[in-house]
């Protein structure tokens, strides 16, 4: 009855076993393979070749990383990538890998990558006769009544076989005697128990002791055996064996039990009494480990914990127990012993592939594939698995508690270059116990950004005349990339401006160089654009605007456009000897090339022959009268002006003006030679002229200078009103002049100037503008120098 719901419970397992198994084949989506190999086989040995079941080529093989992977019973198997054969890298030993359990079923998966996917299988180890029976005690000691009736049965140790099926423990023998015979007797578990059979009635006059030799075989081929002593001491007369109060003892003990915790007592009694009566407990038919987990109070029946109790190791003992009395005679009894779970285990997590660093945009890229298992039963086997929510990953379940972590999004190196990821294991037991793994991601640099300027565009200054391979100014742009993909070169843009090859980049830290001095009077201001490229694949680039202003220096003289200097003879200006004071003489005409202050001009006499007779506007360069002429004036009158820019240092140039004092405009143009004459002789005349005046009025001196100063002062208010000439007023800054707006004339342009001689005083008359003839025009009038003077002519 007990053996047959034994039986029910193992085939209930089975059946629970079968389920899950056909679950992770339907996950799989693949069949089960089971292999199989012997035990004690070589290094090396080649259990299967896979290539067939796993439906690839040697080649597709070796590109997806086949792995071995087994939980629990741990199998050392390589992968032969080349051929697909799957090899022994140690003996196996069935025994230590299975025990008694037969058959001997070690489950496996192999992990194939690129992409994913799990292949379920079983390796099967069969057993071979590679251990004997042994007795555990190796002499065994009966004591029998003298009085035992022929027929009785004794129980003794059975002998211990590592091995199962037919290799296992099959039958017993014993030495020929005359007073027992062997019998065989099948156990619930499925072992041959030995039992003596007293064949003839015991005589202790007779012979008081027995001696016969046990012996255990296996079936293996060859059969191997083991022998134990056992000593038959014959004994006077006890009728009355110990019974135990119940055939089976059931107990459930904590796993967490401390050693010496009392896990059950049992109770026998005898009816004898003396030494026949008083009865001993022991452990009967106990495994070596079944010793090594409990001890036997012998005189009280308590059986305590010899060591602590594991339930994912044993789930559940079966202790046989006997009482003996003072007289030979036993009784005995069983005592099942439940290992009650507790949760005891955090879940473990095994990372069966890793990848620590990722590229920057790729989404649903694996992370890592694990496995998760907990060893303790029931809720506390179950298991929830997650990462933190705030980060870009997600976890993917697969077959058999295998879990896949890959990225939700594509990542942002710029964003964020790393991510440790807390991969958390909780079981549902009570109390809950967490297991907790840190991956740490990389994420690698993709060139996703250009490069940026600083600036859309650049303003530079360059004051000209600079030194060849001047340093004008840096562009700078950066790139929120790392590595190669953040290394910036610099370029100038091809352009059609044939000014633009003056400038050169430096092209690894974007400084700008002018290659040769510029001239701001040749090119005042230009644009031209910059590239910015990173050394990534592709190549990644942008464009800035760079605006060169070419700062004026003052590196140009005034130059006199009238009256010119370079003419063979020089101008003459004719002056009537009746013009009023103010009367403008000429016009200097100069222009200055600079721009700003440096061709702001300005003119002043420096010499002249009649001080205090002419003056020059600072402003216009007019050379006008400042008194009336005089009998006592000379004819002719050497001028020189100086033409003055305002730059930092000035530069000036001079001009000398020729005035010939005439009576009237139809008076003849003297001769050349005459206007030549030395201007030595001219100031030595003057002087002596003087003289003898100052000698002849020494007494009027005072009165002469009042007078003559009073006479100024009038005429020049008189001047002052003539609708001909104006004198400006205020004070102009600097004494400068900007005659084209500017702060030069434009050397494009000449004018015609008239002078007419039914005035008392002259005016320029602007007229159309004429392109210039300079060499012309000076040749036109040395051709007319010595003939009546025009009363009308070109001045550039």
């Amino acid at each position: 009855m007990e053996a047959g719901e034994e039986m029910e419970r193992v085939l209930k397992k089975r059946q629970v076993l079968l389920f899950f198994v056909l679950l992770g084949i339907a996950q799989t989506g693949s069949t089960l393979r089971r292999y199989s190999v012997e035990e004690e086989a070589e290094n090396g040995f080649s259990v299967a070749n896979l290539l067939k079941d796993l439906g690839l080529e040697v080649e597709e093989l070796a590109a997806r990383g086949p792995r071995v992977i087994s939980k629990g019973k741990k199998l050392n198997l390589e992968f032969n990538r080349q051929t697909g054969d799957l090899l022994l890298q140690e003996k196996l030993d069935r025994e230590e890998l299975c025990g008694p359990a037969e058959p001997c079923v070690v489950p496996f998966q192999v992990l194939l990558g690129n992409p994913l996917q799990i292949f379920q299988a079983e390796l099967q180890v069969r057993d071979i006769n590679d251990h004997s029976p042994i007795f555990l005690d190796k002499e065994i000691i009966l004591k029998i009544s003298e009085m035992t009736a022929s027929g009785t049965t004794f129980l003794i140790e059975r002998a211990q076989d590592l091995d199962v099926g037919s290799n296992g423990l099959q039958t017993y023998t014993i030495s020929p005697n005359f007073y027992f015979n062997l019998k065989l007797q099948d156990s619930p578990d499925g072992t041959v128990l030995p039992q003596l059979v007293l064949d003839k009635v015991l005589d202790r006059e007779e012979q008081s002791e027995i001696r016969l030799i046990l012996t255990a075989i296996d079936g293996g081929s060859p059969p191997r055996s083991g022998t134990a002593l056992v000593l038959v001491e014959v004994l006077d007369i006890n009728d009355n064996a110990p019974t135990f109060s119940k055939f089976r003892y059931e107990v459930q003990v904590p796993e967490n039990s401390p050693v010496g915790f009392q896990v059950a007592t049992v109770f026998a009694r005898d009816l004898d009494i003396g030494d026949n009566g008083q009865i001993a407990y022991s452990l009967s038919q106990a495994s070596e480990d079944i010793r090594k987990t409990f001890r036997m109070n012998a005189t009280t029946g308590e059986i305590l914990l010899a060591k602590t109790l594991d339930f994912e190791s044993i789930q559940t003992y079966t202790v046989y127990v006997q009482a003996t009395d003072g007289g030979g005679l036993s009784g005995s009894s069983v005592v099942i012993v439940q290992v009650m779970d507790l949760n005891d285990n955090p879940p473990e997590l095994t990372v069966n592939t890793v990848t620590n660093h990722i590229p920057e945009n790729s989404p649903e890229t694996v992370i890592a594939v694990f496995s998760v298992a907990d060893p303790d039963s029931g809720d506390n086997g179950k298991m929830v698995c997650s990462i933190p929510e705030d980060l870009p990953f997600i976890l993917k379940p697969s077959v058999e508690n295998f879990y896949t972590l890959m990225t939700n999004t594509a990542l942002d190196r710029e964003t964020k270059s790393q991510y440790n990821i807390t991969i958390t294991i909780t079981d549902l037991g009570t109390p809950r116990l967490t297991t907790q793994h840190t991956i740490t991601v990389e994420v690698h640099d993709v060139n996703d950004n250009a490069p940026a300027f600083t600036q859309s565009s650049y303003t530079l200054f360059v004051q000209e005349n600079n030194s060849p391979a001047l340093h004008i100014g840096t562009i700078s742009a950066t790139d929120s990339d790392s590595g190669s993909n953040a290394h910036i070169t610099y370029s100038l843009l091809p352009t059609h401006d044939p000014q633009l090859p003056l400038f050169s980049i430096n092209a690894d830290n974007g400084q700008l160089f002018a290659l040769r001095a510029l001239d701001y009077e040749a090119l005042q201001s230009f644009e031209f654009r910059v590239g910015a490229t990173d050394q990534g694949s592709p190549p990644l680039s942008s464009q800035a605007l760079v605006r060169v202003h070419v700062l004026d220096a003052n590196d140009n003289a005034p130059f006199v456009l009238y009256p010119l200097q370079n003419a063979s003879a020089s101008y003459t200006e004719l002056l009537p000897r009746a013009a009023e004071p103010g009367y403008l003489v000429t016009k200097v005409v100069a222009v200055d090339r600079d721009s700003g202050q440096n061709a702001w001009l300005s003119f002043q006499l420096l010499k002249v022959t009649e001080p205090g007779l002419f003056s020059v506007w600072a402003h216009n360069g007019e050379v006008r009268t400042s008194r009336l002429l005089s009998e006592r004036d000379a004819p002719k009158h050497r001028l020189l002006l100086l033409v003055k820019d305002n730059g930092d240092p000035p530069r000036s140039a001079s001009v000398t003006l020729h005035v010939l004092v005439v009576d009237g405009f139809s008076q003849p143009y003297l001769p050349l030679p005459e206007a030549a004459r030395d201007s030595a002789q001219d100031e030595d005349a003057l002087t002596l002229y003087l003289v003898i005046a100052l000698a002849s009025v020494s007494s009027l001196f005072l009165l002469s200078m009042l007078l003559l100063v009073g006479v100024r002062l009038c005429r020049r208010a008189r001047a002052a009103s003539l609708g001909g000439f104006s004198v400006p007023e205020g004070h102009f800054p600097g004494h400068l002049v900007d005659v084209s707006g500017t702060g030069t004339l434009s050397q494009r342009y000449q004018y015609e100037v008239c002078l007419t001689g039914d005035s008392g005083t002259t005016d320029f008359k602007f007229l159309k503008p004429i392109f210039p003839n300079f060499l012309l025009q000076s040749s036109e009038r040395e051709d007319d120098a010595n003939t009546n003077y025009r009363n009308s002519f070109e001045i550039s």
